[in-house]
């Protein structure tokens, strides 16, 4: 029977203690026969003369370091243990401080096939350029890859926009670029199961082997494989929200002395709901509300989606590697039911509006096939070449058709139908080469890389179209061709208490939009320089400073630069923007480092003019339309603090809290074109904790509790929101079997208000996705399933514009 700690296990908040130090010490590290380290691994000191007497126990670090204080001179016995490995004895004759060095524990042939490890890393880890969200064999790898990106710490979810520091984020996978559009990239990694990523780095400055475009990295890192063999798993998940909905799925592994191969698929049909409530109020020229919209918003949409993938490695031989990947998500016939209405209040008026009803069904499709080819070569003396070749193949059909009854005061009603068509297509090419090798003792990269985008868009409309008179547009067509050369260098050196890295990366953009019905076309073409700079100090094993710069660039997303309107109905649209200039980022960060434990950063970003999506009032002709537009400027600022540590054996906590500065400016088009501020003082706090149940390590909890008070989205202000989440997670059968249970939004104060409140413009909404669920999971493995994974997951480039 699985025994259970006595102590309370969840508590959101904890007081640190610190040991004093003492005369004598004994301090070493646990490592393996490939001087790996050994983390968590026990550690006894007996009593040297009957060997049976405890005088002390330790657990071994992250890093499979260990140290007793307090010791008293005497001679010890010292035990060291980790299943999988034999034991270790060792005596101690403790005069002074005692370094051991490294204790290296060999592996117990004869039980290795039949045990599981269950004690794992701790979950959060900071390093030099990074930090590492440990997520492997917890309750967080039931559900998806979306469910641990909104958990990563430093990642705030604004709308459907993943933000660190205030700024966009760029995915990778093993290195590797994902690129979709925001809703697409949710979809897919929503579908795209957890079960086998190992940890999520958090890159806040991307060194110059990356791609110049975006903000910060969120890299998802996938499990390693280490022995030959097969293993399989099948999985499934339950998930209870308004609607309830499930996932099933089925990995399959298979490794030889010279093939790698893995193959995935997973079904996840899906009934959702989202409610939206809002209001406007329109404004004459002296300030005066002389109108109230009040809007109820419902939706229901219901969806399948496919995702399948295939990666196989082939060793040529030691020294050179063929890896083929593909990746396919298909969603077909997802469709949207909505209906909306709209209560007018005009006040004194006589007449007017004083209902608007709409009912709209928006039919989707969408596919998207990757495929990626990649060649790597070991150099004879230390370095490696790679070249890598990619191509995806994007399509999106949707169809809408809105109905909208408008009664007027004195009973007067009109009724508008109109349906849209809409296609987008799009293809992508890179190809890729990348070198390094050190030159005595400098570290160094380069290396060059091609991207080729054409992307067709149609849009027709038919029916009552939302102002069809003259000048206003029936269809569209609009073609845009992208093409995107760079080439990068980096050296890095280090020294005995400094280390520093440099690189440059140059890209030459070439782009064209064409609208057909407009006959306009927009021909840019531009060259951009991204220098990256990393310098640290060690000032000695307690202290260190650490600067970064990075200069980047945000480009338009593809859909952002078509020039089409999406309506809800006559009185609301959607609008992309064809004039939409890239923006160039720059981002300086100074951190402070105590113990290697305690981070402290300072950060400061000017983002420029980047793009944003940005809403607006019509006062005149009672409207209100989202634009993708420049900012005139923005900047960001703020200092962050995270540590992360084991309270005990038992629990490891990690807590990370930032505070910020953030301000915008833009034109008001529909405020007289003045410039208008928008600036704000924020916080976001993150707590997570990470619990180990029983003795036996089989049964494991999660608690993460995060508040942000205000942040920015678009045009708007976020109102405050908190999250709290919690996770279960049970091993069973000697690990062949596993069952999770988590409860997310648990105080349903996730979904919060936004609004726009600025001259003559009054409006806020305030959206309720299915925020709050509970989620039963269970996965089966047979086969060798005790080998690690290989998965090196979905590749991809230039993909996040879509």
């Amino acid at each position: 029977m699985t025994k259970l700690y006595s102590p309370p296990l969840f508590l959101l908040f904890f007081f640190c203690s610190f040991s004093g130090f003492s005369q004598h010490s004994i301090q070493g590290k646990v490592v393996d026969s490939g001087k790996q380290p050994v983390a968590f691994a026990n550690l006894i000191l007996l009593n040297a003369q009957d060997s049976t007497s405890v005088y002390r126990g330790a657990v071994s670090s992250e890093e499979g370091e260990f140290k007793f204080t307090d010791i008293e001179e005497n001679e010890y016995l010292l035990k060291v243990s980790f299943v999988g490995f034999q034991d270790r004895l060792q005596k101690v004759q403790v005069s002074g401080d005692k370094k051991l060095g490294n204790l290296v524990l060999k592996e117990d042939t004869a039980t290795l096939d039949e045990v599981s490890i269950n004690y794992k890393n701790p979950s959060v880890k900071r390093e030099i350029d990074r930090l590492v969200f440990s997520v492997e064999n917890t309750t967080l790898s039931t559900g998806s890859s979306w469910d641990i990106l909104k958990k990563t710490p430093g990642v705030i979810l604004s709308g459907e926009n993943l933000t660190v520091r205030n700024q966009g984020v760029q995915v990778y996978i093993n290195d590797r670029k994902v690129q979709l559009t925001a809703s697409e990239l949710q979809t897919l990694l929503e579908n795209y199961s957890a079960e086998n990523i190992k940890s999520v780095e958090v890159i806040t400055t991307p060194p110059a082997r990356y791609d110049a475009e975006g903000g910060a990295v969120l890299n998802i890192v996938t499990s390693k494989s280490i022995a030959p063999g097969y293993k399989g798993n099948i999985n499934a998940a339950w998930t209870q929200a308004i609607f309830p909905k499930y996932q099933i799925g089925t990995s399959h592994y298979y490794k030889t002395e010279k093939l790698n191969l893995f193959g995935n698929y997973a079904y996840s049909p899906r009934k959702e709901f989202k409610e939206d409530v809002s209001y406007i109020n329109f404004m004459n020229n002296s300030g005066e509300v002389f109108s109230r919209w009040n809007s109820d918003f419902e939706r229901t949409t219901r969806s399948e989606g496919h995702n399948a993938n295939v990666m196989l490695d082939y060793e040529l031989d030691d020294r050179n590697v063929l890896s083929f990947t593909s990746g396919l998500t298909y969603s077909p016939d997802k469709s949207s039911r909505n209906r909306a209405e709209t209560r007018v209040d005009n006040g004194p008026a006589v007449d007017g509006l004083s209902n608007i009803q709409t009912a709209s069904q928006l039919e989707e499709d969408l596919y998207n096939l990757a495929f990626d080819l990649e060649y790597r070569h070991q150099l004879k003396s230390e370095g490696q070449f790679s070249a890598k070749a990619h191509l995806t193949q994007f399509s999106q059909q949707k169809r809408q058709d809105v109905n909208t009854l408008i009664m007027m005061a004195f009973g007067e009603t009109s009724e508008n139908d109109f349906f849209t068509h809409a296609d987008q297509d799009i293809s992508i090419f890179t190809g890729q080469a990348d070198y390094e090798r050190p030159l005595g003792s400098i570290n160094f990269e380069t290396g060059l890389k091609a991207s080729v985008i054409d992307s067709e868009s149609r849009i027709d409309n038919f029916g009552d179209y939302p102002g069809g008179e003259e000048g206003t547009l029936q269809w569209d067509n609009f073609l845009y061709d992208e093409r995107i050369y760079a080439a990068y260098f980096s050296l890095a050196k280090d020294w005995t208490k400094w280390s520093a890295k440099a690189g440059l990366r140059g890209e030459y953009t070439d782009r064209a939009g064409d609208s057909r019905s407009m006959e306009q076309v927009d021909e840019r073409n531009y060259l951009e320089l991204f220098p990256t700079f990393y310098l640290q100090h060690n000032i000695n094993d307690n202290h260190s400073l650490t600067f970064d710069y990075s200069r980047r660039i945000q480009r338009p997303r593809y859909e952002s630069l078509n020039p089409f309107r999406y309506y809800l109905n006559e009185f609301d649209y959607n609008a992309g923007n064809p004039d939409l200039e890239a923006a160039i980022i720059n981002s300086y960060s100074l951190s402070y480092a105590l113990k290697n434990a305690y981070f402290i950063d300072l950060f400061y970003t000017d983002s420029g003019n980047t793009p944003e999506t940005l809403s607006f009032q019509d006062n005149q002709e009672m409207l209100i339309r989202r634009v993708s537009l420049n900012l005139e400027e923005s900047s960001s600022y703020g200092i962050q603090f995270s540590h992360g540590r084991s309270l005990f054996n038992w629990w490891y906590t990690y807590v990370y809290f930032n505070a910020f500065n953030e301000k915008r400016t833009f034109r008001g088009i529909e405020s007289g074109n003045v410039p208008v501020d928008i600036e704000i003082d924020g916080f976001f706090g993150s707590l997570y904790n990470n619990f180990i149940i029983s003795k036996d390590g089989t049964f494991t909890g999660e608690l993460t509790f995060t508040h942000v008070s205000k942040y920015l989205s678009g045009s708007y202000i976020m109102d405050p929101f908190t999250t709290l989440s919690i996770g279960f997670r049970k091993t069973l059968w000697n690990n062949r079997a596993e069952l999770s249970v988590n409860f997310e939004d648990v105080l349903d104060e996730t979904n919060t208000w936004l609004r726009s409140e600025y001259l003559n413009q009054d409006n806020g909404f305030f959206a309720q996705p299915e925020s709050q669920y509970v989620r039963l999971g269970f996965k089966y493995n047979f086969g060798n399933f005790r080998l690690n994974d290989n998965q090196r997951a979905i590749e991809a480039a230039e993909r996040d514009r879509l």
